[in-house]
């Protein structure tokens, strides 16, 4: 990590290792910052200094033994013995020993030479096989040395045939597939037919040689030979939330969860945001209950009552609404004789009147999307309405750039000027940024380039975050900017936008309010 400020250019300067003058970030070269990552520091052979070393000498010996034209990889030792000054270099321009290299085209930049792809490689064949006379022992990866490795092996032929069709397929970058190789050549050895890789034995030991878990496992997945053994975050989130109930009532609750979760036999299965938000309003009554009751069937109606008369507003509205789900459940279930939540009416949920933003606002949300990105999903909240859900999910095929046309949640919208304009510039930097990506997802980043998977909400809405002007708000202010311009005409908001009937009358509904009041104003 750069020890100088974001924003700061750090002047030219010489490195702390090898001595090379040049401009880079951080006290160590490129080079040297690699040199050192996975090399003990003692004191060097050659210069006295305490570096990093390599067979005991530090990466300014090596590059000063390499200087010689005549040096070969034999006589490196006999260099490096042999040196007994330094010549000093820029950084990226010290002599390489090997022929010159190609000079670059015209108009374009030099790539580097590529490796030859692998053989192509099938699954090896297995004749016969020794029957495992135990199960399969668990197996300690982090003991093994990628020094031991087999090159000849066949199920390491075979994986990097499969990587190598992955990463043309994908995008993946050099350094990705380096590393995907030195994982699989790590967990594929001494594997033998039958036996089966699990997460829970891989995942540490690649993460503390900081390799790729995610492209590893793919590659282990498309040859048939992963087992996903790791533990479900919606485990740990239900043990989590059912603590503190009471033994009676938390088996209970678990029994209502999963069944909102995968269904039963007179019931759908819900999202597991749903599921989530059920859960999270019912604990607190759960909570309170677990003091006096072992089990959901000594609840009350006026149990249920005297929780609901301490809420207001919307909290009373959700904690009942899923109460009745729990409840109703339980009936069904045959856990509980009466039904406490029956004919306690919700009540219809008043919403107030959206105010639209004040220009500094907006202003303020403009001025912090500062990236490409950041500009086009501004855009695309605050002049189209799209919801962030609907930014992450949009293909490149839902672009008509020839006619001007985005297709956004199964609807043509025309493209206007500054949409047009941002969405050209982000199309652009998308091409320049990862130029070798498979994924047709609209929105990438560094963390999808490499997959086929859409960029999550969080990332989307990341620019906004903090502001008065978020995502949502620009969107509600663009709905309801159509509504006061338009007329509040609810047709005219549902075929514009695509909303509900419910959700375009809240919107005229606020629009007639806002012109009435303003209307108002001016009378006097």
């Amino acid at each position: 990590m750069s020890r100088y400020p974001k924003g700061y250019r750090k002047p030219t300067a010489s490195c702390d290792s090898c001595l090379a003058w040049g401009d880079y970030s951080g006290r160590l070269c490129p080079a040297c910052y690699m040199f050192g990552r996975s090399r003990e520091t003692a004191t060097c052979a050659g210069c006295r200094r305490v570096q990093p070393l390599k067979w005991d000498y530090c990466r300014l010996c090596w590059c000063q033994a390499r200087l010689h034209p005549n040096t070969v990889e034999a006589d490196v030792g006999s260099r490096l013995q042999a040196v007994r000054h330094h010549q000093l270099f820029f950084v990226g321009l010290h002599h390489r020993n090997g022929p010159a290299p190609a000079p670059a085209q015209r108009g374009g930049r030099r790539e580097p030479p590529r490796k030859p792809p692998p053989q192509p490689a099938w699954r090896p064949s297995a004749d016969w096989s020794q029957l495992p006379l135990f199960e399969q022992i668990p197996r300690d990866y982090s003991r093994l040395d990628l020094t031991a490795v087999d090159p000849t092996s066949p199920w390491l032929a075979w994986a990097k045939y499969l990587a190598h069709q992955l990463a043309e397929a994908r995008g993946w970058g050099r350094n990705i597939r380096f590393a995907v190789n030195r994982g699989l050549a790590l967990v594929l050895t001494e594997h033998v037919e039958g036996d089966v890789i699990r997460h829970s034995e891989i995942f540490t030991p690649l993460r503390a040689r900081d390799l790729p878990v995610g492209h590893t496992v793919t590659v282990l997945e498309e040859m048939g030979i992963f087992l996903d053994d790791k533990e479900p975050s919606f485990e740990s989130w239900l043990t989590e939330r059912l603590e503190g109930l009471s033994p009676g009532i938390s088996a209970e609750a678990e029994r209502w969860t999963r069944t909102l979760r995968d269904g039963g036999p007179r019931s759908l299965p819900r999202r597991q945001g749903t599921v989530w938000l059920y859960l999270n309003h019912v604990r607190p009554a759960l909570l309170e209950w677990s003091n006096r009751y072992d089990h959901l069937r000594e609840v009350t109606r006026d149990d249920v009552l005297v929780h609901t008369r301490t809420l207001d507003g919307h909290h009373r509205r959700d904690q009942l609404v899923a109460l009745r789900s729990l409840f109703a459940w339980a009936k069904r279930a045959g856990l509980v004789f009466r039904n406490p939540t029956s004919r306690i009416k919700v009540g219809q949920y008043e919403y107030g009147v959206l105010q639209p933003l004040i220009p500094a606002q907006v202003d303020r949300s403009v001025a912090a999307a500062t990236t490409p990105a950041a500009r086009l999903i501004l855009a695309l909240a605050a002049v189209h309405a799209a919801r962030v859900a609907q930014i992450g999910t949009l293909m490149l095929d839902d672009l008509d750039i020839g006619n001007r046309r985005m297709t956004i949640a199964g609807r043509a919208r025309p493209l206007d000027d500054l949409t047009l304009k941002l969405l050209l510039d982000w199309l652009e930097h998308r091409r320049s940024r990862w130029p070798n990506t498979a994924n047709l997802h609209l929105l990438i980043n560094n963390q999808t380039a490499t997959k086929t998977g859409r960029a999550s909400n969080h990332w989307i809405s990341t620019a906004m975050r903090g502001q008065d002007a978020t995502l949502e708000r620009l969107r509600v202010d663009r709905q309801l900017e159509e509504a006061l311009t338009h007329g509040p005409d609810p047709l005219h908001l549902a075929q514009v936008f695509g909303l509900d009937e419910k959700t375009a009358m809240r919107y005229a509904d606020s629009a007639r309010a806002l012109l009435e009041q303003a209307a108002e104003q001016q009378h006097r």
